[in-house]
């Protein structure tokens, strides 16, 4: 039998079972490449403007480090240094999860046995599987491209741009081809991937520092440690500037060969199982899992540790930015109030650590949801019919699960306020004020807890009252918050939306006071939903 047969049929049952996820995703990932790329035609609609940011861009290292390497004083450029990381990163992460999903998590799961079972090739899931991811990612590209068109941007530039986009994905989707091979769980093989989009980033962010400011001092050429990275590849393709279109067979060579290592692999590996075989636990459980609270938090540490680590080094890095906001502010008074609208009315400096303070409690409740929806995973998966059988009421198995999710939250923002604080006042004052700024700045993080809260007790009542929808509600309350929240002032949204968001009743601080008020009440919706959540639970079928 031809070792490709059936990819046609694979691929399209991998459509309709993502038809509604990669939807969100494609639409997604356009509507914040087309929102923030309209926000700042608008804060850098004068030349002067935009000369002062290229200029700025160029010699401040953390900001290449952060952002693409800026290509000169165009509007498509500016675009671009503020855009395109951040979008690679997604349309990366998107790839990865997809074809994990269609093939490592298909024999994790049996569904291999079903389709394995008809007249389906050995390389038919992996084909079937980076078809639908690189054809998603073109989608992605092609939506992108039209979007900036749409803004009045060169269509070669937009081109260049969306072709890049799709060239990262068509890079990782090769990734994770391999990382689906060499492990045998869907986690693991997915955890593997996210490191190598990190890598990738790392690897950039560290060329693009080294790198050389031009002569006119409007531009970066980045050093060889970006020409290591899938993401420096998409970057040198320079959209609105050079539009070197040929060094997208960078990512299309690199694809190809990975693609191949991964179908090798396939003919190397047992159906079922990875390269690299799971680890054994031990004979005898210790004592710590004689309780739910104990076997949720074995559950969920590697996970929380994983967070704790990336937001650290993202509070580190926020907390050094800091100290050269007013620089890259300049005179543009657009930009003053737009950071002034996100973080407050207070100084500049502030104003930015508020801003920073409303992107990390986003982040966290990112953590949150995925913590909360590890009980949905165990109830899937059928982990809790063993539970549920001793004597373990399903209020103690669910309320582990949440108090570790709570107590997830809680480190994550104090860590991370904490080593913003720490960074900014080192920065700033040496070892004078540390202390102080590092307790005012991990008090600032912790007051959007009740916010957290209140997103995850939504993914607690979806998860009791529709468990086959909770997933899609709670990502996309999330994505709604950050919608609503984080771009309601600089997009002008109604108020009503903006105020859908939990986050946007949280005070801006450090440069508001904190009063109990909101927070109350925030707290007190949490509780509500955590109620409506857990009895709907108790009443339900269980998933067996």
């Amino acid at each position: 039998m031809n070792a490709l047969a059936g990819t046609g049929r694979l691929a399209r049952l991998a459509l309709l079972r993502d038809r509604i996820t990669l939807s969100v995703w494609i639409a997604g990932v356009t509507a914040v490449g087309f929102a923030v790329a309209a926000s700042v035609a608008d804060l850098y609609g004068a030349e002067s403007d935009r000369l002062a940011y290229a200029g700025t861009t160029a010699v401040s290292v953390v900001a290449r480090a952060f952002n693409s390497p800026v290509s000169g004083a165009s509007l498509g450029s500016i675009v671009v240094a503020e855009t395109f990381t951040s979008l690679a990163v997604l349309v990366a992460l998107m790839t990865t999860f997809t074809v994990v999903r269609h093939t490592r998590q298909n024999e994790e799961t049996g569904r291999f046995e079903l389709t394995g079972s008809a007249m389906v090739g050995r390389h038919a899931p992996l084909a079937a599987a980076l078809a639908v991811a690189v054809g998603a990612d073109l989608l992605i590209g092609a939506c992108v491209a039209a979007a900036l068109v749409g803004l009045g941007l060169p269509l070669s530039g937009a081109l260049a741009y969306g072709a890049a986009l799709a060239g990262v994905g068509v890079a990782f989707a090769a990734v994770a081809a391999v990382t689906a091979q060499v492990f045998s769980t869907s986690r693991a093989a997915n955890s593997a991937a996210a490191m190598a989009v990190g890598v990738a980033f790392g690897l950039r962010a560290v060329g693009d520092a080294l790198g050389t400011v031009d002569a006119d001092g409007l531009g970066v050429t980045s050093a060889w440690p970006s020409w290591l990275s899938p993401l420096g590849w998409a970057n040198q393709v320079r959209p609105f500037d050079a539009d070197h279109f040929g060094l997208l067979a960078l990512p299309a060579v690199f694809g190809l060969l990975a693609g191949t290592v991964a179908a090798v692999l396939v003919e190397r590996r047992d159906a079922g199982t990875g390269l690299v075989a799971p680890r054994p636990g031990p004979a005898r459980a210790g004592a710590g899992l004689r309780t739910a609270t104990g076997l949720a938090w074995r559950l969920h540490r590697g996970g929380l540790l994983g967070w704790a680590i990336g937001l650290a080094v993202l509070g580190v890095a926020m907390g050094a930015v800091t100290d050269e906001v007013d620089a890259l502010v300049g005179d543009n008074a657009g930009l003053a109030d737009a950071i002034a609208q996100l973080g407050g009315t207070g100084g500049l400096v502030d104003a930015f650590l508020a801003t920073i303070m409303s992107f990390v409690a986003l982040m966290v409740a990112g953590y949150a949801v995925q913590a909360v929806l590890r009980a949905y995973v165990e109830e899937g998966a059928g982990r809790l019919e063993a539970v549920a059988a001793g004597a373990v009421s399903r209020s103690r198995w669910l309320g582990g699960h949440l108090a570790c999710a709570a107590g997830g939250v809680l480190v994550l923002l104090a860590l991370t306020g904490a080593t913003i604080g720490l960074a900014y006042a080192a920065t700033v004052d040496g070892t004078a004020g540390v202390m102080a700024e590092t307790a005012r700045m991990t008090g600032a993080a912790l007051a959007h807890a009740p916010a957290v809260f209140v997103l995850a007790g939504v993914v607690v009542a979806g998860f009791g009252l529709l468990p086959r929808w909770s997933a899609a509600i709670a990502w996309t309350a999330l994505a709604l918050c950050a919608l609503a929240g984080q771009f309601g002032a600089v997009l002008d949204l109604p108020t009503a939306v903006v105020n859908a968001s939990p986050f946007s009743h949280v005070p801006a601080v450090p440069v508001d006071e904190v009063t109990a008020g909101p927070l109350l009440a925030l707290l007190a919706v949490a509780a509500g939903l955590l109620a409506v959540g857990m009895v709907a639970f108790r009443r339900r079928d269980l998933a067996l």
